[in-house]
């Protein structure tokens, strides 16, 4: 069972929506943030960005600016390698083995004009060392901002860095891995931070303990000096229906149960 501090705040269900990939790639968002944000600073990308492109099409105003250092030249030969492995040598010829084939065009299609790709590490303090930004050099200058943090294990470094830039974040989406070992640092940023926890889901391609925490979470945290939300807890039950989907579609659902 999780906490009662990573209970989410209510915000009305209709105002939740989906947007990505049905199962890993996809989150839920409040859909009141979609016209009045500017530019999503997505932090990690890997071959993934159906919410940005989802997100994009519904306000076609919005920048979108990545950041990723993993993903470069070497990372494309590999992919290409082995999509066409699987596709020629163990034969799995599916509509999803070819979106994953031809994801490099569509990388190069959606990452021009406005929308960058930087292949840079997102760290605490760049000292404007090359291959580094920080998460206050990546927002500046930016206001109305959807965040979104995808880091693997490096999210805790930057909390403060993210609370710091509050007033021009609109809605911050954040993976939160090793939950586990790391509750505690999770604890101080929300009692900390004035954005508001409004969604959680488990992240099914993480492991679940003897006591019923997952390894990885996605939470979904708004500003509420931008947009109302009611301040008590919800007593809804995750995954929501029509709203989350396992993340790893062949793995088992993760249920999310709160401590009372």
């Amino acid at each position: 069972m999780l906490p009662q501090y990573l209970k989410p705040f209510e915000t009305s269900y209709e105002n939740l929506i989906r947007l990505g990939n049905k199962f890993d790639g996809g989150y839920v968002i409040d859909k009141r943030v979609i016209d009045k944000t500017e530019t999503i600073i997505a932090c990690g990308l890997n071959d993934e960005w159906s919410f940005e492109k989802a997100f994009q099409n519904k306000n076609k105003r919005c920048e979108i600016i990545a950041y990723d250092h993993t993903v470069d030249d070497e990372f494309w030969k590999n992919h290409l390698k082995q999509s066409l492995s699987k596709i020629f040598f163990l034969k799995e010829i599916n509509k999803k083995r070819f979106t994953k084939l031809f994801k490099i065009i569509d990388y190069y299609f959606f990452f021009k004009n406005k929308n960058k790709h930087f292949k840079k590490k997102i760290v605490k303090n760049s000292i404007n060392k090359q291959g580094e930004i920080s998460i206050n050099e990546a927002i500046r200058n930016k206001n109305n901002v959807l965040l979104k943090i995808d880091i693997e294990g490096d999210e805790y470094n930057i909390l403060n860095d993210v609370d710091k830039n509050f007033d021009r974040l609109n809605l911050l989406i954040i993976e939160f891995h090793d939950l586990q070992k790391n509750l505690i640092k999770i604890k101080e940023f929300l009692e900390n931070t004035q954005m508001k926890n409004i969604h959680i889901n488990a992240n099914n391609y993480g492991m679940i303990d003897e006591n019923g925490i997952p390894q990885v979470i996605e939470m979904t945290l708004i500003n509420p000096k931008k947009f109302e939300i009611k301040n008590k807890k919800v007593d809804w039950k995750y995954p929501l229906k029509g709203l989350d989907f396992k993340n790893r579609e062949r793995g088992s659902e993760i249920n999310i149960r709160f401590n009372d």
